[in-house]
């Protein structure tokens, strides 16, 4: 499929780039981008959550009561999880929530990411940006020239650029990368993808290399 590139004033270069097939154009596996995507959430968690049970909290050393003669349950200790300052049953102890995806599968999600954004047109192609400095005011401009203003955007760059970073990091809703990191939920969950003209073919060859690398 081709796809115009557009300058950052909103109008036509008369450029036009071809994307793979093999990459923006394949049958999506719904099940792998469902692993990937809960793999990438529970990457977000730390892990840390801790209660203590009733061998950790303090106090309790003695046996509160007699055995007989109170009317009350014969309580062993009085940090028993029934009572108000006891342990906790069953709570939460540091972990780790780790999932582990193949090579393959993760690529074959990725592919089926941008294979779903692609059906959508939710694709952008942009000339390659250039900051003299960093300039929140001048990404905004671009965002609104290009029709993109109220959207989530996810905008990919051939390279790291710290004036493109900067100029765009305050602003609501815009998330910047390089073309070869976006993991597959970053591109289910934007509205749009906006690449640069150059950041093409980095994003496609990060994938084709990852499935040779895998297929050898």
């Amino acid at each position: 499929m081709k796809l115009k590139v557009y300058k950052t004033d909103g109008s036509e270069t008369g450029q036009e780039l071809e994307l793979s097939d093999d990459i923006f154009a394949i049958e999506p596996n719904d099940t792998v981008v469902y692993e990937d995507v809960k793999a990438y959430l529970a990457h977000q968690r730390q892990g840390t959550a801790k209660t203590k049970g009733r061998s950790q909290v303090r106090g309790g050393g003695r046996k509160a009561y007699r055995q007989k003669g109170t009317g009350n349950a014969r309580r062993g200790t009085i940090r028993s999880p029934l009572l108000k300052g006891g342990g906790t049953v069953f709570g939460p102890k540091p972990r780790t929530y780790t999932i582990r995806l193949t090579k393959k599968m993760k690529e074959l999600a990725r592919k089926s990411a941008l294979t779903y954004k692609a059906k959508e047109e939710a694709i952008k192609l942009v000339e390659d940006l250039s900051f003299e400095e960093p300039k929140t005011s001048k990404m905004a401009e671009i965002i609104s020239n290009l029709g993109l203003q109220g959207k989530k955007v996810l905008l990919l760059t051939p390279a790291t650029d710290a004036l493109v970073y900067k100029s765009g990091r305050n602003i609501p809703q815009l998330q910047i990368l390089e073309a070869n990191k976006p993991s597959t939920y970053e591109i289910l969950h934007a509205d749009v993808l906006l690449i640069c003209s150059s950041a093409v073919d980095v994003l496609q060859k990060s994938v084709i290399k990852t499935t040779e690398e895998v297929a050898a």
